[in-house]
């Protein structure tokens, strides 16, 4: 037993040795890099940010009947989105297909757009910025709809510069932009020097990403996910390069705790009146920081591992809620009789002003779903002989057809009117800041294999989330230990970002400590050699 442990601790000591020469490289950018991303996230477009720099929609001039639209499609049965809003200066009707490709229709004309070209995106980009820049008429008033808008002037290269099309680069890895590649990037000569990427399929900005959020970002969320050897929205090389990269990193981590505590002596000093060997320099600074730090170091390179889902561990096992079951049709199928110019005359007349009109069906009920500059929603639905604006879905309407979500009894519904464990709202540096957590939302849980929970936001009538109990496993191993997300923390914001910044200076020092342990150790080697 004893030369069984004496082995497995040499181990130890030559494993925490080599592995850390590299990992605490590694560790060194994660803890740099994930101080950055407390502030400046990877480059999104926030929903509200996409919509105030869009034009109110005007109900004068606008527009032909969705079903002219629709005839442009190929399938028109099978457009499984309808949106209309405006690009240019312009309405325009967006048709999302079952190949999850879009067809853009002119709302005015009734015709179908061709592919956008470099100066329509250059356009594009430019009425993006002058609505984004909060232009105002003379008295004060909200943007001008788009019938009052002049006719839009062919672009200028000195505001706005075309510089190419793009598959994907450095900041539009996001798959929720596969539908709108290639990209136009389009630079502008704003005070912000903002660089724009507009879709090519239907000419809208769908990322902004300012020259500072850019500089910030090559030593933020850009390096702290290797993002320099991403090549592709799915990348199987990549995705394992981080997961042997973090699991060496835990290896190192745990190794080196190991390592520390049976070198400091607890109860009976070193000759020198210290607990730890090492009476001076970089090993006694990487010891004591080492040991300080270890809690945090182990959890974090262990909870990076585990944001990767190695080999689909959080996968659920079973079927998934069925959203177009939970839909009934789609809005190419069966939509609401009402036009869009009664509509926002119907809106308006509520004191809303729409930038975006959404045709939906919920368990087979067609409505329309409108969206403001802040990205406030209503609901238009058919209520006896007339129409109705609505604020949200009543929650019987909801509960009505959950059962089409997955074929499992429902073991419990709750309307939340507070953030639980898993459904919560992160600021707009976060990896989630560009989803929407509106509340009250109404959570039903099934008794199914999967005991699989969802969110239902009655403002919309969309799923906002769906969770089996593996991935509600993997919220705590992911973000609860990496990003310090449960509601306590996130509503002491201040006082957890302190926290992280001095736990990750700790580790910080731990780190670059180690890295010169590990210079030092490899040059000899190599002069011995």
């Amino acid at each position: 037993m004893t030369s069984f442990w004496m082995r497995f601790k040499r181990i130890t000591y030559l494993v925490h040795r080599w592995t850390g020469v590299g990992a605490c490289v590694l560790m060194a950018i994660w803890f740099l890099s994930g101080m950055v991303m407390l502030f400046v996230g990877y480059p999104k477009l926030l929903p509200a940010e996409r919509l105030a720099a869009l034009p109110v929609l005007s109900a004068a001039e606008c527009c032909v009947p969705v079903e002219a639209a629709l005839a442009q499609a190929e399938k028109p049965t099978d457009v499984r989105e309808i949106q209309l809003t405006a690009q240019g200066g312009q309405p325009y009707y967006r048709l999302l297909q079952s190949d999850g490709k879009y067809v853009t229709v002119n709302a005015r004309t009734g015709l179908r757009s061709t592919t956008i070209t470099k100066d329509e995106a250059v356009l594009a980009a430019r009425t993006y910025e002058e609505q984004a820049s909060g232009r105002r008429d003379s008295t004060g008033g909200p943007i001008k709809p788009i019938a009052e808008r002049k006719k839009a002037q062919p672009p200028q290269n000195t505001d706005a510069s075309w510089l190419g099309l793009t598959q994907e680069d450095r900041w539009t890895h996001s798959g929720r932009l596969n539908a709108h590649r290639p990209l136009h990037r389009v630079q502008l000569e704003d005070p912000a020097h903002t660089l724009l990427y507009v879709s090519s399929s239907t000419g809208e900005v769908v990322m902004d990403a300012p020259r500072a959020e850019r500089v910030w970002n090559y030593v933020g969320a850009w390096l702290h996910w290797l993002y320099m050897f991403r090549n592709q929205p799915s990348d199987p090389t990549w995705t394992w390069l981080v997961i042997i990269l973090s699991a060496v990193g835990v290896i190192t981590a745990v190794s080196g705790t190991f390592v520390g505590l049976w070198r400091w002596r607890f109860s009976h000093p070193y000759k020198s009146g210290s607990h730890s060997p090492y009476r001076d320099g970089w090993m006694r600074w990487h010891h004591l920081a080492g040991l300080l730090f270890a809690a945090t170091t182990c959890t974090w390179i262990f909870s990076g591992l585990m944001s990767m889902n190695p080999v689909g561990v959080f996968n659920p096992q079973h079927a998934r809620p069925d959203i177009a079951a939970w839909r009934g049709t789609t809005p190419g199928q069966q939509r609401l009789a009402l036009q869009a110019p009664d509509a926002l005359s119907l809106l308006a007349r509520e004191g809303f002003y729409a930038r975006q009109l959404e045709w939906r069906v919920l368990n087979k009920q067609p409505y329309l779903l409108a969206r403001d500059a802040g990205n406030h929603v209503r609901l238009i639905v058919h209520e006896g002989d007339g129409y109705t604006v609505r604020k949200q879905w009543p929650q019987s309407v909801l509960i009505a057809g959950v059962h089409h979500l997955l074929k499992a009894p429902v073991e419990a519904v709750s309307s939340l009117s507070n953030y639980d464990a898993y459904y919560f709202h992160r600021a707009p540096a976060s990896m989630y800041g560009a989803d929407d957590r509106r509340l009250p939302v109404l959570r039903v849980v099934f008794k199914d294999a999967d005991a699989t929970w969802v969110y239902i936001d009655p403002h919309t009538g969309d799923i906002e989330q769906s969770l089996s109990r593996r991935q509600r496993v993997g919220r705590w191993l992911f973000n609860l230990l990496h990003s310090w997300d449960f509601q306590p923390m996130l509503k002491a914001e201040l006082t957890r970002n302190i926290a992280l910044i001095l736990l990750s200076i700790g580790g910080l020092a731990m780190s670059v400590t180690g890295v010169w342990i590990g210079y030092i150790r490899l040059r000899r080697k190599l002069m011995m050699g």
